[in-house]
């Protein structure tokens, strides 16, 4: 993953590797991981992630070769990233879920020298090993030995903040895209830029993120695995503030364990997302007594977090904000809207003066004007998708002189200068001609007192083109289509409301709780 020949570059201070030892100089006593029975300080970090970086050097890694993270959430997956940071290579976010074909796809596209992998996926990493892939290491077999027999020393060379950064994305269709970032970039757009109140005040120099870290720091617990980037934005925008960050044993979501290490470990901040982690999780605090008085804010990001959820957390953690935030691998964190159980239909969110949504013709779109337009974002963006650039010419524009992203998202800015999110246009179903965006209506659909979980596609109609079907997976007993129809027509246009539903026993979801929509079409059109 060399630099490519259009990649702006500057002379920067701001450094992944660099900014991360600058605070555990500051504060290396403090914890900085728990994951099961190990606890790890700040320094206690760094020197792991400085043997495995030596490691990795001894079996040839250096600058710009591509690293895989192939792991469930564990000190391990901060290790390979930390490490390679230090190396000037690049860690790449392996999904552990993909089979053979997938993973050789994303194996050569990435152009991986080694990969860290779990006992649990070692044969299907072999499996798809290409002749590129020279090192597998196992953690359960090989990383412990490997780092006990290297240099705990920080002795590495001079870096740059135009280091590169990636996040490879599956999106919602088609093979996983690698997207390129610098670190200096991908430090303020997605990690925080040294803002440990989230209030927009970035550091103005690399110096300044030390001494901001407060007295005492953020706890928070991620749901999500760290092979999502959300995940793993979270866990250094807490590095980076001095905060400690809390996995689950070997990354399971356990909604019982979730709560228990809330009050055992003073979590402030938990991160879900949507409603297939925020439902199991307050089914579990309606049932049970957990000790949650640490916490103050219970945060979601990259799935619908329906009205009807919202209003459940609200009433079981009333003392607690629950906070969506939206965000993707293109753009990096954008927006945050304070949820309320009284919402109805697409989120809105508040964006600061980086984001805005064009029109088809790119202009941008005014306040209150109602045309569902594409969301962008300037500054701090990706350099390109990696080795894809028909896609990076479609996904990046020069607008009035400034270079924005547009991933895909469609949007409205509202009277009130919020922008409500319709999802992707990928998924966007169109029937009739008239374009129907399944969040839109699936925020509706959840508010359905027996519908536990729901998605909805688009499947072929002769009449339509498309027409809307539901899939339900329900609460107790299921819901008949009219029950689904009269209470999407008190909230939706009538061409959005459901034509048919089919009730399932469960909704297939990513581990980080995304929709599947390859695998809902399937169902709804068997």
């Amino acid at each position: 993953m060399a630099r490519g020949e259009g990649d702006v570059v500057a002379v920067r201070t701001f450094n992944l590797a660099d900014l991360f030892e600058s605070v555990v100089d500051a504060v290396g006593d403090r914890e900085a991981l728990v994951a099961g029975d190990r606890r790890l300080t700040y320094t206690a970090l760094d020197e792991r992630s400085n043997r495995l970086a030596h490691h990795l050097q001894s079996l040839g890694v250096g600058a710009g070769d591509a690293v895989g993270l192939q792991m469930v959430n564990g000190t391990e997956y901060a290790e390979g990233m930390l490490a390679c940071f230090k190396i000037r290579a690049i860690p790449v976010n392996v999904n552990y879920r993909y089979v053979e074909d997938e993973l050789r796809h994303l194996f050569e596209d990435a152009d991986l020298v080694v990969n860290l992998t779990n006992e649990q996926f070692a044969n299907r990493v072999v499996a798809a090993r290409t002749a590129r892939l020279e090192h597998v290491i196992v953690v359960e077999r090989d990383y412990e030995s490997a780092l006990a027999l290297s240099s705990p020393e920080r002795d590495f060379g001079p870096r740059s903040s135009d280091d590169l950064y990636c996040a490879y994305t599956g999106g919602t269709t088609g093979f996983p895209k690698g997207v390129i970032w610098r670190h200096e970039d991908i430090f303020f757009a997605g990690m925080g830029g040294g803002d440990v109140m989230h209030s927009g005040n970035h550091i103005a120099t690399p110096e300044g993120l030390a001494e901001r870290i407060p007295e005492g720091g953020m706890v928070a617990l991620a749901t999500p695995p760290l092979m999502h980037v959300s995940a793993h934005w979270l866990l250094f925008s807490l590095l980076f503030g001095g905060g400690k960050m809390v996995f689950t044993s070997e990354g399971r979501f356990d909604p019982a364990q979730i709560w228990h290490l809330v009050g055992t470990e003073g979590v402030n901040m938990l991160i879900i997302v949507g409603d297939a982690m925020a439902r199991p999780l307050a089914d579990a605090l309606a049932n049970n007594t957990y000790d949650t008085s640490s916490l103050f804010v219970v945060g979601s990001g990259g799935a619908v977090l329906s009205p009807s959820t919202k209003e459940k957390l609200t009433a079981l953690l009333p003392n607690v904000i629950v906070a969506d935030g939206f965000g993707s691998s293109e753009t990096g964190t954008m927006g945050t809207h304070r949820s309320s159980g009284a919402d109805v239909g697409p989120t809105r969110f508040t964006m600061n003066d980086s984001v805005a949504v064009f029109d088809d013709d790119l202009q941008r779109l005014e306040p209150g004007s109602d045309v569902i337009g594409r969301l962008a974002r300037r500054g701090h963006i990706p350099l390109r998708y990696h080795k894809d650039e028909a896609k990076t010419a479609a996904t990046f524009a020069t607008i009035d002189g400034e270079r924005w992203v547009l991933p895909g998202d469609f949007a409205r800015v509202r009277d009130d200068g919020t922008i409500e999110l319709l999802g992707r246009g990928s998924v966007c179903i169109n029937s009739g001609g008239e374009k129907v965006y399944p969040e839109e209506v699936e925020a509706v659909v959840k508010g359905h007192p027996h519908v536990a979980d729901a998605v909805v596609v688009g499947v072929p109609d002769e009449r339509w083109g498309e027409r809307v079907v539901a899939l339900i997976q329900p609460s107790d007993e299921p819901p008949t289509l009219d029950d689904i129809q009269s209470i999407c027509r008190d909230k939706l246009a009538g061409y959005k409301v459901p034509r048919e539903i089919k009730i399932v026993q469960q909704i297939v979801r990513s581990p980080a709780g995304k929709t599947d929509y390859g695998w809902a079409k399937q169902e709804a059109m068997s």
